[in-house]
């Protein structure tokens, strides 16, 4: 296939750009390359997608497969008038973000979406869901029956730089203090190897598939992670367990940024880790056992280094403020 991937350059759509490349494909990346380059044996095409549509200027001829995976509604827009009446087929790695509900587990691709962001509307990471919803749209009003809406969830496996799924191996492996840990034992952790979804999209680009589809692995209970997590890591040390609303006193935040608990969902939120994928499945999804991404994850979280300061996590300070407050609870 001639594949033209818009970015290639960081995680996802750079994992898109080498699997497409080893399996010998023609692949174009669009990208400013700001921060790094895109994989060897890719063609780059050099630009600055937030320049508007002369951007895609030097995007010419006939594209088997088109990969967006922009959060920015302007610029994805910009990209499927320049570029959408030229390409066979069209992926946009939308998010499970779009979705207006997040209360009920077992929610399929029919669930309520959010209100499109208006047009003109600056995409911000407060908006990010409202965002990919109007990029949807725009995608569906320009690409129609050639579009495949990839709703991912949350993306782990090496080289994640959001740092959540990673950190529970990886503070496992630090050092062989008492690991404070939310009582959640039962609650559901669902995510999707960036390998395993970016061979999926490539194969459905391959197939034609297209519609809104959950890109989402199985349910897993978070006391298996946890468990998967501290075997891989060989950790041999006390788990102190922590009441949720004892955490929510000592201003330990849900899911991601500094001194969170990643995975750690709101009330309200028992089905945002729980999405139906068969639907998915059906259309050729696969995954890899999730041991084996924790495994690899791991190995991934050694060679960043253990030590280094997180955007996800506990900080080790106020990990031991916390074991302090816990061991003084009668």
């Amino acid at each position: 296939m001639r594949i033209l991937v818009l970015g290639g350059t960081a995680f996802l759509s750079e994992e898109i750009v080498r699997q497409a490349v080893a399996a010998g494909h023609d692949v174009t990346c669009l990208a400013r390359g700001s921060v790094a380059q895109p994989p060897e044996g890719a063609r780059w095409l050099r630009a600055d997608r937030s320049l508007g549509a002369n951007a895609y200027d030097g995007a010419t001829g006939v594209w088997d497969e088109v990969i967006d995976v922009a959060r920015d509604a302007m610029q994805a827009t910009d990209a499927l008038a320049a570029l959408a009446g030229s390409a066979r087929h069209w992926t946009f790695v939308s998010s499970c973000s779009v979705y207006a509900d997040h209360s009920t587990p077992g929610e399929a691709e029919d669930a309520a979406l959010l209100e499109p962001l208006p047009a003109g509307t600056e995409s911000t990471p407060e908006n990010y869901g409202e965002s990919k919803s109007a990029i949807e749209q725009a995608t569906l009003a320009a690409a129609g029956d050639k579009a495949h809406l990839c709703r991912a969830g949350l993306i782990s496996g090496p080289g994640d730089v959001t740092d959540r799924y990673g950190y529970w191996p990886a503070r496992f492996a630090r050092d062989g203090g008492p690991v404070v840990v939310p009582d959640i034992a039962r609650h559901p952790t669902q995510v999707i190897d960036v390998r395993d979804l970016a061979a999926w999209i490539l194969a459905a680009a391959s197939h034609g598939v297209t519609g809104a589809l959950n890109a989402v692995g199985d349910q897993v209970p978070f006391g298996h992670y946890l468990e998967a997590s501290r075997t891989a890591a060989g950790y041999q040390g006390d788990v102190l367990t922590a009441p949720e609303d004892w955490l929510v006193e000592h201003g330990i935040d849900y899911w991601a940024g500094p001194d969170s608990f990643p995975l750690w969902l709101p009330p309200g939120h028992d089905g945002f880790s729980a999405r139906s994928n068969i639907a998915a499945r059906a259309a050729g999804l696969t995954t890899r056992p999730w041991q084996e991404t924790v495994a690899d994850t791991l190995e991934d979280e050694r060679r960043r280094g253990l030590n280094r300061r997180r955007k996800a996590g506990l900080a080790p300070a106020t990990e031991a403020r916390l074991i302090d407050e816990l061991r003084r609870i009668p």
